[in-house]
Order: C-alpha cells, then structure tokens, then sequence
C-alpha cells in the first residue's frame, strides 16, 4: 500500500503545487480536476505516482460519490485536500445571486460532503487528515468578492465542527489560510508584484510554501481544529479593500 491524498483542483496553480510536493515526498497523488484535463494529465505524468480523476464540484452527489470510488479503490488514503475554488467579483452592496450560489456551493457545501463521506469511508488504518483550503480573509475581511469571502467563511466553520464530530480519536481536520499567491482575478504579473507586498513582511508569499504547510498538516501533531496562516502576516493587518484594488489605487490607475 502507498500513502494516499487527493487534492482537489490540483492542476493549476496551488492546488499543483500541493500535488508536486506530496508526490516528490512518496505520496501517490489523486489530482482532481473540473476542466483542465490537459493540465492533470501532463502533472501526474510528472510524478512518481499519481492519478487523476474528473468532477464538476457544483454537482455535489457526483464529488460524494467521486469519493466513495477512491475510497473503495485505495486501502490507504489518508489526506484530503479542498483546495479547488471559484473567486468571482462581486461587492458587499451589489451581492451577485448567481454568484454567490456557486461559490457556497463550490467552495463551502461540496467540499463538508466530501470531507464527511471521506471520513465514513477511507479505509486507512492510519489517522485520517482533512485540510480545508480557507483564506486570509477569514481575520482580514474587506467589502470585495463578497460571495467568495462569505463561503470562505462558510468553510472555516466546518472545520471546528468536524473536528468535534470525527469519528475516530486520530482523525485530524485542520485548515490552511493562505494570503495573496498567484495572480488572480485580471491582475497581471507587475500588479502582483504591487499587490502581494502588501503585508507586514512586505515580501511575496510562494505557492511552495503553501505546499510544504499542506505536507506539515498531513504528517504533523496539530491539534485537531487547527488553522495554519500561510501569508507573511497579512491577516493581521485591517485592509480596507482587496490589495488588488489596494495597489492599484497606489499607482494611481483606480
């Protein structure tokens, strides 16, 4: 047997990340995807073990079933990861139903079904790990992408509950806040360099250091209910507003 973690929305991005780091340290690598067939199939070629697997995560019955097949498949499946996310722009006075509707859905409700059927049916003799992918925004709110904050937070609640509910004393749930990564929403690259400065290190946040958090999380002692902040300390700061609205205003182009 091989020690197993799925990663949802694990071909691009952090959720990449994630995946290159577990299967460089002998993990086999469930990479999930929606669209990005081309994407996961060129990374898990890259790895020394790895698959992957399709599922439109706004149909929850198809991730919780999605699951249950890894879960019969693999003897030794021991961390999932909810990293997939949708981040679409709306404010705190012009909520988007639309919006706001796929993000609980993608980001908050599918993702507490899996982690649930995920903990009734891995078979793992081993402690069971959870890692909800939540946000600096959890501490360091602003009034910009308002459906995709209040499903961050929708998330973060889980973790605290299934901590409580697990079903086994060596389960773990735990949760990973990053802050400003990747180049997100229209920003482009010399606006990241702005804009994921904007914290008290003033210093750029990697994706590898979100990855070798995720890895600490999987094999580490943490308590239960855990979140780790992975963000040069922006969440404690008070920002007013996305530090993509943020840098732009600096620049003078808002």
């Amino acid at each position: 047997m091989i020690k197993t973690v799925l990663i949802t929305g694990a071909a691009k991005r952090v959720g990449a990340a994630m995946a290159r780091r577990f299967g460089e340290t002998g993990w086999h690598v469930i990479i999930h995807y929606g669209g990005s067939r081309e994407e996961a199939e060129e990374l898990a070629a890259s790895l020394p073990s790895a698959e992957t697997v399709q599922c439109d995560l706004s149909d929850s019955d198809a991730a919780v079933a999605m699951v249950e097949t890894m879960a019969e498949k693999h003897d030794d499946w021991r961390v999932l990861i909810n990293s997939a996310s949708v981040f679409t722009y709306d404010g705190v006075t012009d909520l988007d139903a639309a919006a706001n509707n796929k993000a609980m859905q993608i980001n908050a409700l599918t993702p507490a079904l899996m982690a649930q059927r995920f903990l009734a049916s891995s078979k793992t003799e081993r402690g069971r790990r959870v890692i909800q992918i939540t946000d600096q925004k959890l501490e360091n709110p602003n009034p910009d992408f308002f459906s995709y904050t209040m499903s961050k937070h929708a998330l973060d609640a889980t973790i605290a509950m299934l901590a409580k509910g697990s079903a086994r004393v060596d389960d773990r749930i735990y949760g990973l806040a990053p802050g400003a990564i990747l180049a997100s929403h229209d920003q482009s690259e010399e606006e990241t360099e702005i804009s994921h400065r904007l914290n008290p290190l003033k210093r750029k946040t990697g994706a590898n250091e979100v990855a070798d958090t995720a890895l600490f999380l999987a094999e580490g002692p943490l308590r239960s209910g855990e979140t780790i902040y992975v963000d040069s300390g922006q969440h404690l700061l008070d920002q007013p507003r996305d530090v993509i609205y943020l840098a732009r205003e600096q620049a003078g182009t808002i």
